[in-house]
Protein backbone atom coordinates (compact mmCIF):
# COMPACT_ATOMS: atom_id res chain seq x y z
CA UNK A 1 0.00 0.00 0.00
CA UNK A 2 1.43 3.64 -0.94
CA UNK A 3 1.68 6.08 2.08
CA UNK A 4 2.28 9.62 0.70
CA UNK A 5 4.11 11.82 2.98
CA UNK A 6 1.43 13.98 3.93
CA UNK A 7 0.99 17.75 4.70
CA UNK A 8 -1.57 19.24 6.87
CA UNK A 9 -3.29 22.41 6.44
CA UNK A 10 -5.05 23.47 9.31
CA UNK A 11 -8.42 25.74 8.58
CA UNK A 12 -9.33 29.19 10.65
CA UNK A 13 -11.08 30.39 7.77
CA UNK A 14 -9.27 32.14 5.63
CA UNK A 15 -11.65 32.56 1.92
CA UNK A 16 -8.30 31.40 0.21
CA UNK A 17 -6.84 28.12 1.85
CA UNK A 18 -7.61 26.23 -1.29
CA UNK A 19 -5.25 28.22 -2.96
CA UNK A 20 -2.00 27.32 0.14
CA UNK A 21 -3.09 23.88 -1.04
CA UNK A 22 -2.63 24.39 -4.63
CA UNK A 23 0.30 25.62 -4.11
CA UNK A 24 1.37 22.77 -2.16
CA UNK A 25 0.16 20.03 -5.10
CA UNK A 26 1.74 22.30 -7.77
CA UNK A 27 5.14 21.44 -5.29
CA UNK A 28 4.14 17.56 -5.87
CA UNK A 29 3.75 17.78 -2.10
CA UNK A 30 0.49 15.50 -0.75
CA UNK A 31 -1.91 17.81 1.55
CA UNK A 32 -5.18 18.14 2.72
CA UNK A 33 -6.98 20.61 4.71
CA UNK A 34 -9.12 20.39 8.27
CA UNK A 35 -11.21 22.74 10.12
CA UNK A 36 -9.71 23.46 13.23
CA UNK A 37 -12.39 21.83 15.23
CA UNK A 38 -11.57 18.48 13.60
CA UNK A 39 -8.28 18.51 14.48
CA UNK A 40 -7.27 16.92 17.72
CA UNK A 41 -4.88 15.25 19.43
CA UNK A 42 -6.49 12.31 18.37
CA UNK A 43 -6.51 12.77 14.92
CA UNK A 44 -2.66 14.20 14.90
CA UNK A 45 -1.95 10.79 15.75
CA UNK A 46 -3.58 9.13 12.72
CA UNK A 47 -2.66 11.75 10.31
CA UNK A 48 1.14 11.68 11.01
CA UNK A 49 1.63 14.77 9.10
CA UNK A 50 5.74 15.37 8.10
CA UNK A 51 4.65 19.34 8.13
CA UNK A 52 1.83 21.87 9.39
CA UNK A 53 0.53 24.95 8.06
CA UNK A 54 -1.75 27.26 9.86
CA UNK A 55 -4.04 29.13 7.44
CA UNK A 56 -5.07 32.56 7.60
CA UNK A 57 -8.84 33.76 9.24
CA UNK A 58 -11.45 36.41 9.87
CA UNK A 59 -11.11 35.69 13.81
CA UNK A 60 -9.18 37.35 16.34
CA UNK A 61 -7.40 35.81 18.79
CA UNK A 62 -9.23 37.86 21.40
CA UNK A 63 -12.68 36.52 20.67
CA UNK A 64 -14.47 34.25 22.71
CA UNK A 65 -14.05 30.91 21.63
CA UNK A 66 -11.37 31.70 19.14
CA UNK A 67 -9.85 29.21 16.44
CA UNK A 68 -7.09 26.97 18.23
CA UNK A 69 -4.96 24.73 17.65
CA UNK A 70 -4.54 21.54 20.02
CA UNK A 71 -1.39 22.70 21.97
CA UNK A 72 0.42 18.95 20.97
CA UNK A 73 0.65 20.09 17.38
CA UNK A 74 3.66 22.16 18.76
CA UNK A 75 5.14 19.05 20.41
CA UNK A 76 5.23 17.13 17.33
CA UNK A 77 8.69 17.65 16.02
CA UNK A 78 7.47 18.95 13.00
CA UNK A 79 7.59 22.39 10.91
CA UNK A 80 5.17 24.62 11.00
CA UNK A 81 4.30 27.55 9.19
CA UNK A 82 1.80 30.14 10.35
CA UNK A 83 -0.08 32.89 7.75
CA UNK A 84 -1.64 35.74 8.98
CA UNK A 85 -4.03 34.68 11.68
CA UNK A 86 -2.30 31.92 11.36
CA UNK A 87 0.70 33.49 12.61
CA UNK A 88 -1.10 35.53 15.65
CA UNK A 89 -2.16 32.44 16.77
CA UNK A 90 1.22 31.17 17.05
CA UNK A 91 2.27 33.64 18.48
CA UNK A 92 -0.22 33.61 21.20
CA UNK A 93 0.25 29.88 22.28
CA UNK A 94 3.44 30.05 22.16
CA UNK A 95 4.49 33.27 24.85
CA UNK A 96 4.16 36.58 22.59
CA UNK A 97 1.51 38.91 22.07
CA UNK A 98 -0.77 40.26 19.54
CA UNK A 99 -3.14 43.67 19.75
CA UNK A 100 -6.01 45.20 18.11
CA UNK A 101 -5.56 47.19 15.23
CA UNK A 102 -4.90 50.50 16.21
CA UNK A 103 -3.41 52.14 13.46
CA UNK A 104 -1.56 49.01 12.35
CA UNK A 105 -3.99 47.12 10.34
CA UNK A 106 -2.79 45.84 7.09
CA UNK A 107 -4.99 45.57 3.69
CA UNK A 108 -4.01 44.83 0.39
CA UNK A 109 -0.35 45.57 -0.93
CA UNK A 110 2.65 45.94 0.88
CA UNK A 111 6.34 45.81 0.74
CA UNK A 112 9.05 43.44 2.92
CA UNK A 113 12.40 43.92 3.58
CA UNK A 114 14.89 41.48 5.10
CA UNK A 115 15.45 41.82 8.72
CA UNK A 116 18.29 39.72 10.94
CA UNK A 117 20.12 36.46 9.62
CA UNK A 118 19.43 34.77 6.29
CA UNK A 119 16.92 32.39 6.63
CA UNK A 120 16.89 29.12 4.53
CA UNK A 121 12.67 29.70 3.89
CA UNK A 122 13.35 32.93 2.37
CA UNK A 123 15.86 31.26 0.19
CA UNK A 124 15.26 33.28 -3.72
CA UNK A 125 13.75 36.03 -1.97
CA UNK A 126 15.08 40.14 -1.54
CA UNK A 127 17.04 39.90 -4.80
CA UNK A 128 16.22 43.04 -4.93
CA UNK A 129 15.94 44.33 -2.05
CA UNK A 130 12.26 44.13 -0.88
CA UNK A 131 9.50 42.18 -1.53
CA UNK A 132 5.92 43.01 -2.84
CA UNK A 133 3.22 40.60 -0.98
CA UNK A 134 -0.45 40.75 0.21
CA UNK A 135 -1.71 42.03 3.68
CA UNK A 136 -4.86 41.30 5.11
CA UNK A 137 -4.93 41.65 9.05
CA UNK A 138 -6.92 44.23 11.83
CA UNK A 139 -4.62 42.68 14.84
CA UNK A 140 -1.19 42.41 14.68
CA UNK A 141 2.03 40.60 16.53
CA UNK A 142 3.73 43.28 18.77
CA UNK A 143 5.60 41.04 20.94
CA UNK A 144 6.70 37.35 19.28
CA UNK A 145 7.37 34.50 21.57
CA UNK A 146 10.50 33.02 23.04
CA UNK A 147 13.26 31.35 20.62
CA UNK A 148 11.58 33.96 17.36
CA UNK A 149 13.35 36.12 15.60
CA UNK A 150 12.39 38.84 13.08
CA UNK A 151 13.40 38.25 9.24
CA UNK A 152 11.37 40.62 7.34
CA UNK A 153 9.42 44.12 8.20
CA UNK A 154 7.04 45.92 6.53
CA UNK A 155 5.37 49.49 7.64
CA UNK A 156 3.02 48.61 9.28
CA UNK A 157 4.00 44.57 10.52
CA UNK A 158 7.32 45.28 12.52
CA UNK A 159 7.11 41.55 12.98
CA UNK A 160 6.20 40.54 9.18
CA UNK A 161 8.14 37.39 8.68
CA UNK A 162 9.65 35.85 12.58
CA UNK A 163 10.81 32.13 12.68
CA UNK A 164 12.36 30.01 15.56
CA UNK A 165 14.93 27.69 13.22
CA UNK A 166 15.74 25.76 16.01
CA UNK A 167 11.92 24.40 15.88
CA UNK A 168 11.52 24.77 12.43
CA UNK A 169 8.73 27.25 13.25
CA UNK A 170 7.98 29.63 10.73
CA UNK A 171 5.36 32.58 10.49
CA UNK A 172 4.30 35.04 7.89
CA UNK A 173 2.03 38.28 8.33
CA UNK A 174 0.85 38.11 4.70
CA UNK A 175 -0.55 35.60 2.38
CA UNK A 176 2.34 33.87 0.06
CA UNK A 177 -0.28 31.39 -1.62
CA UNK A 178 -2.18 34.86 -3.51
CA UNK A 179 -1.39 35.89 -7.15
CA UNK A 180 0.19 39.20 -5.40
CA UNK A 181 2.65 37.91 -3.49
CA UNK A 182 5.11 36.98 -6.44
CA UNK A 183 7.28 35.13 -4.74
CA UNK A 184 5.17 33.29 -2.45
CA UNK A 185 5.19 29.78 -4.68
CA UNK A 186 9.49 30.12 -3.93
CA UNK A 187 8.54 30.29 -0.25
CA UNK A 188 6.28 27.84 0.18
CA UNK A 189 8.96 25.32 -2.20
CA UNK A 190 11.41 25.95 0.88
CA UNK A 191 9.36 25.31 3.41
CA UNK A 192 8.57 21.64 1.53
CA UNK A 193 12.15 21.25 1.36
CA UNK A 194 12.80 22.10 4.88
CA UNK A 195 10.45 20.00 5.91
CA UNK A 196 11.99 16.92 4.17
CA UNK A 197 9.46 16.31 1.20
CA UNK A 198 10.54 14.31 -2.16
CA UNK A 199 7.47 15.38 -4.02
CA UNK A 200 5.81 12.05 -4.43
CA UNK A 201 2.70 12.83 -5.45
CA UNK A 202 2.50 12.63 -9.52
CA UNK A 203 -0.76 11.68 -11.40
CA UNK A 204 1.07 8.86 -12.53
CA UNK A 205 1.44 7.57 -8.74
CA UNK A 206 -2.34 8.62 -8.22
CA UNK A 207 -3.30 6.93 -10.94
CA UNK A 208 -2.32 3.34 -9.57
CA UNK A 209 -3.43 4.44 -5.88
CA UNK A 210 -6.49 5.04 -7.33
CA UNK A 211 -7.28 1.50 -9.63
CA UNK A 212 -5.96 -0.09 -6.86
CA UNK A 213 -8.54 1.55 -4.63
CA UNK A 214 -11.36 1.08 -6.61
CA UNK A 215 -10.99 -2.53 -6.97
CA UNK A 216 -10.79 -2.82 -3.24
CA UNK A 217 -13.60 -1.13 -2.65
CA UNK A 218 -15.54 -2.49 -5.29
CA UNK A 219 -14.63 -6.52 -5.23
CA UNK A 220 -16.19 -7.79 -8.01
CA UNK A 221 -19.54 -5.52 -7.53
CA UNK A 222 -21.41 -3.46 -10.30
CA UNK A 223 -21.38 0.33 -10.51
CA UNK A 224 -22.73 3.31 -12.05
CA UNK A 225 -21.55 6.24 -13.39
CA UNK A 226 -23.43 9.06 -14.32
CA UNK A 227 -21.83 9.94 -17.10
CA UNK A 228 -22.48 14.13 -18.51
CA UNK A 229 -19.60 14.47 -21.35
CA UNK A 230 -17.80 17.07 -18.87
CA UNK A 231 -14.16 16.60 -17.74
CA UNK A 232 -14.83 15.69 -14.28
CA UNK A 233 -17.40 12.13 -15.09
CA UNK A 234 -15.35 11.89 -17.86
CA UNK A 235 -11.93 11.32 -16.16
CA UNK A 236 -13.89 9.26 -13.61
CA UNK A 237 -15.35 6.77 -15.81
CA UNK A 238 -12.14 5.66 -17.76
CA UNK A 239 -10.49 5.68 -14.30
CA UNK A 240 -13.09 3.45 -12.77
CA UNK A 241 -13.72 1.61 -16.14
CA UNK A 242 -9.74 0.91 -16.01
CA UNK A 243 -10.07 -0.64 -12.63
CA UNK A 244 -12.89 -2.95 -13.08
CA UNK A 245 -13.98 -3.27 -16.67
CA UNK A 246 -17.60 -4.52 -17.67
CA UNK A 247 -18.27 -4.08 -13.98
CA UNK A 248 -19.10 -0.49 -14.91
CA UNK A 249 -22.20 0.89 -16.63
CA UNK A 250 -22.40 4.55 -17.32
CA UNK A 251 -25.96 6.53 -17.95
CA UNK A 252 -26.12 9.26 -19.97
CA UNK A 253 -28.89 11.35 -19.45
CA UNK A 254 -29.62 13.90 -22.52
CA UNK A 255 -32.14 16.14 -21.20
CA UNK A 256 -32.20 17.95 -24.68
CA UNK A 257 -30.06 21.01 -23.49
CA UNK A 258 -27.11 19.74 -24.55
CA UNK A 259 -24.69 21.87 -27.46
CA UNK A 260 -24.69 21.30 -30.99
CA UNK A 261 -24.12 17.40 -31.86
CA UNK A 262 -22.74 16.92 -27.90
CA UNK A 263 -24.83 13.51 -27.16
CA UNK A 264 -23.02 12.44 -30.38
CA UNK A 265 -19.95 13.13 -29.02
CA UNK A 266 -20.34 11.42 -25.97
CA UNK A 267 -21.68 8.27 -27.25
CA UNK A 268 -19.00 7.96 -29.91
CA UNK A 269 -16.46 8.35 -27.47
CA UNK A 270 -17.45 6.25 -24.89
CA UNK A 271 -19.28 3.55 -26.20
CA UNK A 272 -17.33 2.97 -29.49
CA UNK A 273 -13.76 4.42 -28.72
CA UNK A 274 -13.45 2.77 -25.05
CA UNK A 275 -15.93 0.38 -25.48
CA UNK A 276 -17.84 0.73 -22.19
CA UNK A 277 -21.47 -0.16 -21.22
CA UNK A 278 -23.27 2.79 -21.75
CA UNK A 279 -27.11 3.67 -21.60
CA UNK A 280 -28.06 6.54 -24.08
CA UNK A 281 -30.81 8.07 -22.15
CA UNK A 282 -32.30 10.14 -24.30
CA UNK A 283 -35.18 12.06 -22.28
CA UNK A 284 -35.22 15.06 -23.65
CA UNK A 285 -38.87 15.37 -24.99
CA UNK A 286 -39.99 14.47 -20.57
CA UNK A 287 -37.30 17.93 -20.20
CA UNK A 288 -38.53 19.74 -22.76
CA UNK A 289 -42.61 19.19 -21.79
CA UNK A 290 -41.48 20.04 -18.01
CA UNK A 291 -39.92 22.72 -19.29
CA UNK A 292 -42.58 24.66 -21.15
CA UNK A 293 -43.78 28.12 -19.65
CA UNK A 294 -40.91 28.29 -17.09
CA UNK A 295 -38.85 31.36 -17.57
CA UNK A 296 -37.60 31.49 -13.54
CA UNK A 297 -34.01 30.41 -13.40
CA UNK A 298 -34.43 28.97 -10.02
CA UNK A 299 -37.14 26.73 -10.82
CA UNK A 300 -35.77 25.53 -14.11
CA UNK A 301 -32.42 24.19 -12.12
CA UNK A 302 -34.93 22.83 -10.00
CA UNK A 303 -36.93 20.93 -12.33
CA UNK A 304 -33.83 19.81 -14.48
CA UNK A 305 -32.44 18.75 -10.95
CA UNK A 306 -35.50 16.70 -9.93
CA UNK A 307 -36.33 14.82 -13.40
CA UNK A 308 -32.58 14.41 -13.82
CA UNK A 309 -32.27 12.14 -10.65
CA UNK A 310 -35.89 10.19 -11.64
CA UNK A 311 -34.32 9.09 -14.67
CA UNK A 312 -31.05 8.62 -13.86
CA UNK A 313 -33.00 5.83 -10.90
CA UNK A 314 -35.05 4.47 -13.81
CA UNK A 315 -32.38 3.54 -16.14
CA UNK A 316 -29.77 2.67 -13.54
CA UNK A 317 -32.56 0.40 -11.82
CA UNK A 318 -32.53 -1.39 -15.72
CA UNK A 319 -28.69 -2.70 -14.83
CA UNK A 320 -30.03 -4.79 -12.47
CA UNK A 321 -27.60 -5.52 -9.09
CA UNK A 322 -25.19 -2.63 -8.80
CA UNK A 323 -24.58 -1.50 -5.49
CA UNK A 324 -22.27 1.33 -6.26
CA UNK A 325 -22.74 4.62 -7.94
CA UNK A 326 -19.68 6.70 -9.18
CA UNK A 327 -19.52 10.22 -8.82
CA UNK A 328 -17.21 13.02 -10.15
CA UNK A 329 -16.68 15.06 -6.66
CA UNK A 330 -13.72 17.26 -6.81
CA UNK A 331 -11.77 18.34 -3.52
CA UNK A 332 -12.97 21.38 -3.52
CA UNK A 333 -16.13 20.27 -3.52
CA UNK A 334 -15.55 18.05 -0.58
CA UNK A 335 -14.31 21.38 1.18
CA UNK A 336 -17.42 23.31 0.51
CA UNK A 337 -19.27 20.76 2.43
CA UNK A 338 -17.81 21.69 5.26
CA UNK A 339 -18.29 24.43 7.49
CA UNK A 340 -14.85 25.01 9.24
CA UNK A 341 -17.09 26.73 11.93
CA UNK A 342 -18.58 23.63 12.76
CA UNK A 343 -22.03 25.24 11.46
CA UNK A 344 -24.54 24.17 8.41
CA UNK A 345 -22.46 24.08 5.29
CA UNK A 346 -24.15 26.40 2.25
CA UNK A 347 -25.51 24.84 -1.04
CA UNK A 348 -23.20 26.04 -3.38
CA UNK A 349 -24.46 24.41 -6.60
CA UNK A 350 -28.19 23.80 -6.56
CA UNK A 351 -27.83 20.89 -9.10
CA UNK A 352 -24.67 19.88 -8.34
CA UNK A 353 -24.41 15.64 -8.73
CA UNK A 354 -26.81 13.40 -7.73
CA UNK A 355 -28.08 14.68 -5.06
CA UNK A 356 -29.79 12.11 -2.48
CA UNK A 357 -29.37 9.24 -4.93
CA UNK A 358 -27.56 6.90 -3.03
CA UNK A 359 -29.19 7.31 0.33
CA UNK A 360 -32.56 6.51 -1.67
CA UNK A 361 -31.03 3.47 -4.17
CA UNK A 362 -29.15 1.40 -1.17
CA UNK A 363 -26.04 2.55 -2.96
CA UNK A 364 -22.50 3.36 -1.34
CA UNK A 365 -20.04 6.01 -3.47
CA UNK A 366 -17.51 5.91 -5.59
CA UNK A 367 -15.42 9.06 -5.94
CA UNK A 368 -12.05 8.24 -7.51
CA UNK A 369 -11.34 12.21 -7.47
CA UNK A 370 -12.43 13.66 -4.49
CA UNK A 371 -8.42 14.53 -3.75
CA UNK A 372 -8.22 16.51 -6.97
CA UNK A 373 -8.48 19.80 -8.17
CA UNK A 374 -9.99 20.74 -11.28
CA UNK A 375 -6.01 21.26 -12.72
CA UNK A 376 -5.02 18.05 -11.07
CA UNK A 377 -8.32 16.19 -12.98
CA UNK A 378 -7.14 17.59 -16.07
CA UNK A 379 -3.83 16.23 -15.78
CA UNK A 380 -5.08 12.63 -14.85
CA UNK A 381 -7.19 12.65 -17.67
CA UNK A 382 -3.79 13.09 -20.03
CA UNK A 383 -2.10 10.05 -18.19
CA UNK A 384 -5.40 7.97 -18.76
CA UNK A 385 -5.20 9.51 -22.80
CA UNK A 386 -8.14 11.11 -22.94
CA UNK A 387 -8.28 12.87 -26.02
CA UNK A 388 -7.73 16.84 -25.60
CA UNK A 389 -10.88 18.10 -26.73
CA UNK A 390 -12.47 16.41 -23.77
CA UNK A 391 -9.47 17.41 -21.10
CA UNK A 392 -9.52 20.60 -22.47
CA UNK A 393 -13.14 21.56 -22.56
CA UNK A 394 -14.37 24.28 -20.91
CA UNK A 395 -17.14 24.31 -17.99
CA UNK A 396 -20.65 23.39 -19.20
CA UNK A 397 -23.46 23.86 -16.34
CA UNK A 398 -25.65 20.50 -15.42
CA UNK A 399 -29.00 22.77 -16.78
CA UNK A 400 -27.32 22.69 -19.40
CA UNK A 401 -28.76 25.36 -22.21
CA UNK A 402 -31.24 26.22 -20.23
CA UNK A 403 -30.09 28.78 -18.07
CA UNK A 404 -28.47 29.97 -21.38
CA UNK A 405 -31.82 30.88 -22.74
CA UNK A 406 -32.97 33.30 -20.25
CA UNK A 407 -37.26 33.63 -20.29
CA UNK A 408 -38.84 30.80 -21.45
CA UNK A 409 -37.50 27.69 -23.51
CA UNK A 410 -38.85 26.38 -26.50
CA UNK A 411 -37.05 23.89 -28.97
CA UNK A 412 -36.77 26.71 -31.71
CA UNK A 413 -34.83 28.89 -29.30
CA UNK A 414 -32.63 26.12 -27.98
CA UNK A 415 -32.24 25.57 -31.73
CA UNK A 416 -31.29 29.07 -32.89
CA UNK A 417 -29.10 29.20 -29.31
CA UNK A 418 -27.14 25.66 -30.49
CA UNK A 419 -26.25 26.83 -33.84
CA UNK A 420 -25.10 30.36 -32.92
CA UNK A 421 -23.11 29.28 -29.66
CA UNK A 422 -21.56 26.48 -31.99
CA UNK A 423 -20.16 29.27 -34.51
CA UNK A 424 -18.71 31.38 -31.92
CA UNK A 425 -16.85 28.54 -30.55
CA UNK A 426 -15.79 27.48 -34.10
CA UNK A 427 -14.64 31.37 -34.55
CA UNK A 428 -12.51 30.61 -30.85
CA UNK A 429 -11.11 27.98 -31.98
CA UNK A 430 -9.98 28.84 -35.72
CA UNK A 431 -8.30 32.02 -34.05
CA UNK A 432 -6.13 29.72 -31.42
CA UNK A 433 -7.87 31.03 -28.39
CA UNK A 434 -9.94 28.50 -26.87
CA UNK A 435 -7.50 27.41 -24.72
CA UNK A 436 -6.82 30.94 -23.49
CA UNK A 437 -10.74 30.83 -22.51
CA UNK A 438 -11.70 29.56 -18.99
CA UNK A 439 -15.41 29.78 -20.35
CA UNK A 440 -16.82 31.34 -23.58
CA UNK A 441 -20.74 31.06 -24.43
CA UNK A 442 -23.64 31.82 -26.34
CA UNK A 443 -26.94 33.35 -24.60
CA UNK A 444 -30.30 34.42 -26.53
CA UNK A 445 -31.59 36.99 -24.67
CA UNK A 446 -34.94 37.00 -24.01
CA UNK A 447 -35.75 40.28 -26.51
CA UNK A 448 -36.66 40.45 -30.28
CA UNK A 449 -34.88 43.20 -32.26
CA UNK A 450 -36.16 45.39 -35.51
CA UNK A 451 -33.17 45.12 -38.19
CA UNK A 452 -32.26 45.18 -41.61
CA UNK A 453 -30.85 42.71 -43.73
CA UNK A 454 -30.98 43.04 -47.44
CA UNK A 455 -33.82 44.99 -48.15
CA UNK A 456 -36.13 43.20 -45.82
CA UNK A 457 -37.04 44.32 -42.15
CA UNK A 458 -36.66 41.72 -39.87
CA UNK A 459 -37.47 40.82 -36.28
CA UNK A 460 -35.30 38.41 -34.24
CA UNK A 461 -33.75 37.64 -31.56
CA UNK A 462 -30.31 39.41 -30.03
CA UNK A 463 -27.53 37.39 -28.85
CA UNK A 464 -25.32 37.81 -25.94
CA UNK A 465 -21.51 36.22 -26.31
CA UNK A 466 -19.54 35.57 -23.24
CA UNK A 467 -15.63 34.64 -22.48
CA UNK A 468 -14.26 35.00 -19.48
CA UNK A 469 -10.51 34.21 -18.24
CA UNK A 470 -9.92 32.68 -14.21
CA UNK A 471 -7.56 31.21 -13.03
CA UNK A 472 -9.20 28.88 -9.90
CA UNK A 473 -13.28 29.10 -11.45
CA UNK A 474 -13.91 31.00 -8.52
CA UNK A 475 -13.75 35.00 -9.66
CA UNK A 476 -13.53 35.92 -13.84
CA UNK A 477 -12.38 38.80 -16.17
CA UNK A 478 -13.63 39.29 -19.13
CA UNK A 479 -11.38 37.80 -22.44
CA UNK A 480 -10.58 41.21 -24.35
CA UNK A 481 -11.39 39.73 -28.17
CA UNK A 482 -10.45 42.20 -30.92
CA UNK A 483 -12.87 44.31 -32.70
CA UNK A 484 -11.87 42.74 -35.92
CA UNK A 485 -12.34 39.19 -33.90
CA UNK A 486 -16.15 40.49 -32.62
CA UNK A 487 -17.16 41.90 -36.01
CA UNK A 488 -16.12 38.79 -38.01
CA UNK A 489 -17.93 36.75 -35.09
CA UNK A 490 -20.82 38.49 -35.32
CA UNK A 491 -21.26 38.74 -39.10
CA UNK A 492 -20.77 34.92 -39.27
CA UNK A 493 -23.49 34.34 -37.25
CA UNK A 494 -26.19 36.26 -38.07
CA UNK A 495 -25.19 35.03 -41.75
CA UNK A 496 -25.53 31.75 -40.89
CA UNK A 497 -28.05 31.28 -37.84
CA UNK A 498 -31.64 32.47 -39.11
CA UNK A 499 -33.36 33.95 -36.17
CA UNK A 500 -30.50 36.04 -34.75
CA UNK A 501 -30.07 39.53 -36.11
CA UNK A 502 -28.10 41.12 -33.27
CA UNK A 503 -25.15 40.72 -31.65
CA UNK A 504 -23.59 41.90 -28.02
CA UNK A 505 -20.50 41.14 -26.30
CA UNK A 506 -20.62 41.15 -22.42
CA UNK A 507 -17.14 42.73 -21.45
CA UNK A 508 -18.18 43.00 -17.45
CA UNK A 509 -15.73 41.07 -14.59
CA UNK A 510 -17.46 39.12 -12.59
CA UNK A 511 -17.01 37.92 -8.52
CA UNK A 512 -17.21 34.49 -7.08
CA UNK A 513 -19.78 32.37 -8.16
CA UNK A 514 -21.26 33.93 -10.53
CA UNK A 515 -19.07 32.95 -14.07
CA UNK A 516 -21.93 30.84 -16.09
CA UNK A 517 -25.32 32.72 -17.10
CA UNK A 518 -27.80 32.86 -14.31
Amino acid sequence: MTHHERLLIIDFGSQVTQLIARRLRELNVYCEIHPFNKVDDAFLRAFDPKAVIFSGGPASVFSEGAPMPPASVFDMGVPILGICYGQQVMMHCLGGKVERGHGTAEFGRAYVTPAGDGLPLLDGWFADGREQVWMSHGDHVSAIAPGFQVYGTSPNAPFAITADPARRFFAVQFHPEVHHTPKGAKLYENFVRLAGFHGDWTMGAYREEAIRKIREQVGDQKVICGLSGGVDSSVAAVLIHEAIGDQLTCVFVDHGLLRLGEAEQVVTMFRDHYNMPLIHADESDLFLNALEGVSDPEVKRKTIGRLFIEVFEKHAKSVGGATFLAQGTLYPDVIESVSFSGGPSVTIKSHHNVGGLPEKMGMKLVEPLRELFKDEVRALGRELGLPQSFIGRHPFPGPGLAIRCPGEITRDKLEILRRADAVYIDQIRKHGLYDEIWQAFAALLPMRTVGVMGDGRTYDYALALRAVTSVDGMTADYYPFTHDFLGETATRIINEVQGVNRVFYDCTSKPPGTIELE
